[in-house]
């Protein structure tokens, strides 16, 4: 596989997917925090064990949200999915590329060139419900499509909708794994977030 790539195909493995799935990581945690939270938090950020630092916690979590609901939408074009133009609690199959873009049937294996993700297979994984999987990946690709201009209050109005984009940035790395990384036998790229197991309150 690696002696057919391009240099933009090689610099892709090697640090745009593993830069837009430690943003999608991020966006969990984000997320994952915001909700545990009524109103924002006081906040410090430690650089090298220093206080650096201090605010609310929408100092982290609202950019984080944002940025990636953007990468979350970047990694489901690759795969090929977009949201249903009709209807945007639904996914529907990306078939136009434009020039410059990287998508998943540049990449091949011995079975040929990887075929995009159908909407059906995006929601195979998820152990709930098939259509609330389908309402959180799509969810995320409209949220991002009507402009991130405005605020994360704004664009993500309710929990149930912030609910549903933290659905969808777990649901990505899985389906990049599945889809990509183990058809072409490649390790993928290992998380680099961590945070504490009993979040304030």
């Amino acid at each position: 596989m690696g002696e057919h790539l391009t240099d933009a195909e090689q610099d892709f493995i090697d640090r745009i997917l593993p830069y837009r799935l430690t943003a999608v990581e991020i966006l969990g945690l984000a997320l994952r925090y915001h909700l545990l939270w009524e109103t924002p938090v006081p906040m410090q950020i430690f650089f090298d064990g220093k206080l650096s630092i201090e605010g609310l916690s929408t100092g982290f979590t609202n950019p984080s949200i944002e940025a990636g609901i953007m990468h979350c939408r970047a990694l489901l074009e690759f795969i090929g999915l977009g949201a249903d133009k009709a209807d945007h609690t639904r996914l529907s199959q990306r078939m136009q590329r434009r020039g410059d873009d990287v998508g998943i049937e540049q990449f091949s294996n011995a079975a040929g060139p990887l075929p995009p993700v159908t909407p059906a297979q995006a929601v195979g994984p998820y152990g709930g419900p098939p259509g609330e999987a389908e309402r959180a990946l799509a969810r995320v690709i409209h949220v991002a499509n009507k402009g991130l201009a405005h605020s994360t209050v704004a664009l993500v109005p309710d929990a149930d909708d912030l609910r549903l984009i933290e659905i969808a940035s777990r649901g990505i790395r899985t389906l990049l794994v599945n889809h990509f990384y183990v058809p072409l036998k490649l390790q993928p790229p290992p998380d680099h977030i961590t945070a504490r197991q009993r979040p304030p309150t």
